[in-house]
């Protein structure tokens, strides 16, 4: 590991990490990768290590905890940063095989569904939050960090900062949502985050995830989903009601309109106004 003990390395990676700006979940990923990448090499001087020593690596990955494709991909992120900006080595193509990724269509909730869903929570904060998901198309992460300050009530939109890339965005407020929120202020008076959970700091992510699996249970839905199912249903039902794909691209915060593409694939009112070629003959 050459003169620099484990938490040393672990602390500048990190700094490196903040200083260039990383989200707080980047950070916490990147690095917990990275240690578990020098915790399988502890004898080795990672200044000297070869591409064959970083591919063992995620073969021992592959083989010994079957990681997804995704996860593969943020362990090689993580590795390839330590290489080129804490040892600032000029960039360059590592051997390493990135895996192919697989598209598939996102699960997505009707309007019906989204519905029975809400309507199973009863208590009022832990509707809020689910309310927030779907109303504005937020990430988990995203409605977490939001702000009571980010509810900018007379302009009708939500002020989503530091989102997935580092970016900021404004996305919908809806009307009902609103009058919720105001409900929920008047009877949990949160200090600082919309959300807060112990001692005023922010309300956890599996909080919520069980907030979610109890609602999905209580809705008696037979379908497989998650938090982020929400997400990919607040786009699918914008689109069927004819918003623009633009806007909804960014609505969501997404780079690329291809991104948002996907949602024109599992649309199921935009295939009912499409008629089969065999509807057009005569037989």
């Amino acid at each position: 590991m050459g003169n620099l003990n484990k938490s040393t390395l672990l602390v500048n990676y990190e700094e490196q990490l903040m200083i260039k700006r990383y989200s707080y979940n980047t950070i916490k990923t990147y690095k917990s990768c990275f240690k578990e990448f020098i915790d399988f090499y502890p004898k080795k001087n990672l200044n000297q290590m070869k591409n064959s020593d970083i591919q063992r690596f995620m073969i021992h990955l592959i083989r010994r905890k079957n990681i997804a494709r995704s996860t593969q991909n943020q362990y090689i992120n993580a590795i390839k940063f330590y290489f080129e900006k804490v040892l600032n080595r000029p960039k360059e193509t590592y051997q390493w095989h990135r895996p192919r990724a697989v598209k598939k269509l996102p699960h997505v909730f009707s309007e019906q569904e989204v519905m029975l869903i809400i309507k199973s929570i009863k208590n009022l904060k832990h509707r809020c939050i689910i309310l927030t998901i779907y109303s504005a198309g937020l990430r988990l992460s995203e409605v977490l960090n939001l702000r009571i300050s980010d509810i900018h009530s007379k302009e009708n939109c939500i002020f989503i900062r530091d989102a997935k890339g580092n970016k900021d965005r404004y996305t919908l407020l809806s009307e009902k949502l609103l009058l919720t929120l105001r409900e929920y202020y008047i009877n949990y008076k949160p200090s600082f985050w919309l959300f807060e959970g112990a001692n005023a700091g922010r309300y956890s992510k599996s909080s919520v995830q069980a907030i979610f699996k109890r609602a999905l249970v209580k809705a008696k839905i037979g379908k497989n989903g998650t938090i982020h199912t929400l997400r990919h249903s607040f786009a699918t039902h914008l689109l069927e009601r004819g918003v623009n794909l633009r806007y909804i691209q960014t609505l969501l915060g997404h780079n690329s309109i291809k991104t948002t593409e996907i949602y024109t694939h599992i649309s199921k009112q935009n295939l009912k106004k499409i008629a089969s070629p065999l509807d057009f003959l005569i037989i």
